[in-house]
């Protein structure tokens, strides 16, 4: 009978300048179910941290006076998901302060008892192999609902890789195609994932607004300032900021949001002293960038500060083999948003769906299933659930029907809309509508298979 494979132990690091003390810990902590590895000066930390990951490091902030690397930023660098506990003397205090702002996980007195530094580390090896699972959760449930085309691989790669990281990442893509998801993705599966994950629409707001909104105001600055009032990157502090349709931003705001990337510090709207701010930056558009900064209407800085890592999130119609899971996603919502018990969707109702090509991407197709779910008497979405211009085959636009989002559609398009529409009213009936379009029915069933139109087989009647 074989033996079950034993889970590999997880890794400790022991940085502490005091070789006893290191020791001491090491021999308190010593465990199968860990593997401990000490150093005791900066030269060993770096060679250590370069070579292997570790889940946790005690780290004593003592070996920070041996050098100029910010050590916590180092760490986090090299391996974002390490569970740090600092070691610190009292002059050190503001540096233990500084660190866990920064992301470590623990402080404590150099004086403590290995009882006491045992138990953090425990904690923080705790932490880390729950993180580990919700990271594996949330990576799983996201790549469902993302489908897995080609493209989208590309995209969920990208986001593994990233996303344990502090890097500022774009994300471009056709409006509604879900680069708020992805936003909230790269932060749920980030080290930051308890702190704010704060948005903005930065088109929804006019200028002295949403400088006002970003950067935060002192008394007095403007009409009706009457408070002092926090920003969102105040907000965000420790966690992330997510700018949508950054590609509307005015040039001023352009150069205050530049100067945070710098230097990491905002400026209050009407203050003259500047607070420190630790947030990731996440920005969005559906703009081309690029040509905006080729035209002078984007600065070119900002543009390679914000495109560390770039991520271009196909649109839905380019990944229709999410559709069932977002649709499922979408309907468990509404069910409880609406108190209603809708299992799934028929199969004519499916294939409707399979037809549309969702301008809106998946915004469009949360409004849909909203709208289904609400029409809906049964414990199925219906063909009749679904609004009339899915039906139809015809793309929503205000005051108009038939409109490519493009342009002008062609007249191979607006013919095979036009069967498909006669199609619906009639019910699926071929040879009814083949009569109303002014046609032979050999002449529509070829043109159906021309434009790969189906109709669903509980709709046909063609006896």
């Amino acid at each position: 009978m074989r033996n079950k494979e034993l889970p590999a132990p997880m890794a400790l690091l022991i940085a502490c300048q005091d070789v006893e003390y290191g020791m001491t810990l090491a021999r308190f902590m010593e465990s199968p179910a860990l593997r401990i590895e000490r150093c005791h000066d900066m030269a060993g930390l770096l060679r250590l941290v370069s070579r292997s990951d570790f889940d946790a490091l005690v780290l004593d902030l003592e070996l920070d006076n041996q050098g100029d690397i910010d050590l916590v930023s180092f760490v986090r660098q090299r391996n974002p998901v390490t569970r740090m506990i600092l070691l610190f003397d009292m002059e050190q205090m503001e540096a233990a302060l500084d660190g866990i702002r920064m992301g470590a996980f623990f402080y404590l007195p150099k004086s403590s008892p290995p009882s006491d530094v045992a138990l953090a580390v425990n904690k923080a090896l705790e932490n880390r192999t729950v993180a580990a699972n919700l990271d594996a959760y949330e990576q799983t449930v996201f790549e469902e609902l993302a489908g897995r085309t080609d493209a989208m691989r590309r995209v969920i790669e990208l986001i593994r890789k990233v996303a344990p990281t502090d890097s500022t990442v774009l994300l471009l893509g056709e409006s509604g195609s879900g680069k708020e998801v992805v936003a909230q993705t790269l932060h749920r599966l980030s080290p930051r994932r308890d702190k704010p994950f704060v948005a903005i629409n930065c088109a929804a707001l006019p200028e002295s607004l949403l400088e006002s909104e970003l950067f935060g105001h002192v008394r007095g600055a403007f009409t009706g300032a009457t408070d002092d009032k926090c920003g969102l990157f105040e907000s965000a502090d420790g966690g992330a900021l997510f700018l949508d349709e950054i590609g509307d931003m005015s040039p001023i705001t352009q150069a205050k949001l530049l100067r945070v990337l710098q230097n990491g510090e905002i400026r209050r709207v009407g203050s003259t002293s500047t607070i420190r701010v630790d947030v990731r930056i996440i920005a969005a558009t559906n703009r081309d960038l690029l040509d905006a900064v080729n035209r002078l209407a984007f600065r070119e800085d900002l543009y390679y500060r914000l495109n560390v890592v770039q991520i271009r999130i196909p649109p839905l119609r380019e990944r229709m083999d999410a559709l069932p899971a977002l649709v499922n996603h979408f309907i468990a919502r509404f069910n409880a948003r609406f108190a209603k018990q809708v299992r799934g969707v028929d199969n004519a109702a499916a294939q409707y769906l399979r037809q549309y090509p969702f301008p809106g991407n998946v915004r469009e197709l949360e409004s849909i299933i909203a709208h289904s779910v609400i029409m809906a008497d049964g414990d199925e979405i219906t063909a009749s659930d679904l609004p009339d211009y899915v039906r139809h085959g015809l793309v929503m636009r205000p005051a108009l029907t038939y409109q490519k989002e493009d342009g002008i559609p062609t007249l191979a398009e607006m013919e095979a809309r036009h069967i498909r529409y006669a199609l619906d009213v009639l019910k699926g009936n071929q040879s009814n509508a083949a009569k109303k379009l002014g046609i032979s029915r050999s002449t529509l069933w070829r043109k159906m298979r021309e434009y790969n139109i189906t109709v669903p087989s509980e709709e046909t009647d063609d006896s």
